[in-house]
């Protein structure tokens, strides 16, 4: 077992910096999370329940909050991520079983978010959907590969401005707001099978194991890239600011994708809800159907927003079982080496998008692809959550910097959850094959 090293307590504080410059790891992950499959399944529940189930985005909001920070604070502490920080503490076969179910959803995430940018990048334009994924994949593998990470992460922080198409649709559409608040406040509940499967579903999407090794991997590689900067354990004097701006960061980060989600959601259920149109397969088809009724401006940005949240998320999905598959055999890692210094980590994420472009090529459904990967995030979300949690207070991991009653309280309560809405996904999926 790794010895750590003795905390270095001249180490130099990290004076405070402004609002826009604390903002990155959380940011950046928040908005990955309202990725094209997410999309999906957003719209896919105010198009089937209407404004029924716009609360459930902001039961999710608490705990994706506070289970985010318990992962970026173990990144930042011990300036490893979590692949890393399981290898060390915990029997291999944890380790080997969720890095490898970690690659499998997220390359399968990967596969039908570059199909729904495709399909929505024909929409606008037409062209070929074969010839636009190759594309997207290639972009997206040039920028994480050839373009250094101090670069390379404001370009991240950039794009999280498409979101702000879901945000701007709801306004152009009609919007019955008094109907929306009381839904809010006080929201019709269902009991049937069909509304159970597709809140587990709102949970699975917004609180995803990937967004957990992201955040904690961008913390590391925040600090490596950061002049005179330690992880916490060996460098306390910079703790304060660190762990303020993790807060501030994850904060604003997740209160945005929950935002931009409860805008899709409303944008569904106030336009296909109110006309019908109850069923939603993907992204592309959201926008589609969204056309003849809310008219080409809403259609032109809710198209849009797909493709610029695709070139977020699928690089956040490669980079986060990258991470993982390489700390796991303790190869050099990061987006902040070159790629003759890190051929394995670059060739994981390589391999997982060309995989996912693959997949396009295959007469695999995606909606079935999805069905599988929430399946997979769904098995190993909650013992990886559960791992997270006691890393967080132990010691002999955090040092002095263990995780307090707040964060304890908010964490454990979002495994729990997480945990049943795994039991109940796994009864639907039981009952609708039977």
């Amino acid at each position: 077992m790794r010895t750590a090293r003795a905390p270095r307590q001249s180490a130099i504080p990290v004076p405070a910096a402004p609002l826009l410059k604390r903002l990155g790891p959380g940011l950046v992950t928040g908005a990955a999370d309202d990725d094209p499959s997410g999309i999906a399944t957003y719209s896919q529940a105010g198009a089937q329940f209407g404004f029924g189930m716009l609360w459930s985005i902001w039961l999710t909001l608490p705990l994706m909050v506070g289970i985010q920070i318990v992962s970026a604070r173990i990144g930042r502490v011990t300036g490893h991520g979590l692949a890393a920080n399981i290898r060390e503490h915990y029997p291999p076969w944890l380790l080997h079983s969720v890095v490898g179910l970690l690659l499998v959803a997220n390359t399968i995430n990967i596969a039908v978010d570059l199909g729904a940018m495709a399909a929505a990048l024909r929409l606008l334009i037409g062209g070929q959907s074969h010839l636009a994924i190759v594309a997207f994949a290639m972009v997206s593998l040039g920028l994480q590969i050839f373009i250094p990470f101090p670069r390379y992460a404001p370009i991240l922080k950039w794009l999280t401005l498409t979101l702000f198409a879901y945000v701007a649709t709801a306004f152009v559409v009609h919007v019955p707001w008094s109907q929306v608040l009381r839904h809010t406040l006080l929201p019709p509940l269902e009991f049937n099978a069909d509304y159970l499967l597709t809140l587990v579903a709102v949970f699975g999407t917004t609180i995803s194991p990937y967004l957990f090794f992201w955040q904690a991997s961008q913390e590391v590689e925040e600090q490596r890239a950061g002049p005179g900067e330690e992880p916490l354990r060996v460098a306390p004097a910079q703790a304060r600011a660190h762990l303020n701006r993790i807060k501030i960061d994850t904060y604003v980060g997740m209160i945005f994708s929950n935002s931009v989600a409860f805008f899709i959601m409303l944008t569904a259920a106030a336009t296909l809800h109110v006309h019908g149109i109850t069923d939603i397969q993907s992204s592309a088809q959201a926008a589609q159907a969204l056309r003849p009724i809310a008219g080409d401006f809403a259609f032109a940005l809710f198209a849009s927003g797909i493709i610029g949240t695709g070139m977020l998320a699928v690089p956040v999905l490669a980079g986060s079982a990258a991470y993982a598959v390489a700390e796991s055999f303790r190869w050099p890692i990061g987006l902040g080496l070159r790629l003759a210094e890190a051929r394995g980590f670059y060739a994981i994420l390589t391999v997982a998008t060309l995989v996912g472009v693959a997949l396009n090529f295959t007469s695999i459904p995606p909606v079935r692809a999805l069905i599988w990967s929430a399946v997979i995030n769904g098995v190993i979300s909650v013992p990886i959550m559960a791992v997270m949690m006691l890393m967080a207070v132990r010691p002999e991991i955090m040092g002095r910097f263990t995780i307090k009653r707040q964060l304890k309280i908010l964490g454990w309560l979002a495994t729990l959850i997480m945990a049943l809405a795994v039991a109940a996904m796994f009864y639907a999926l039981r009952h609708s094959l039977i």
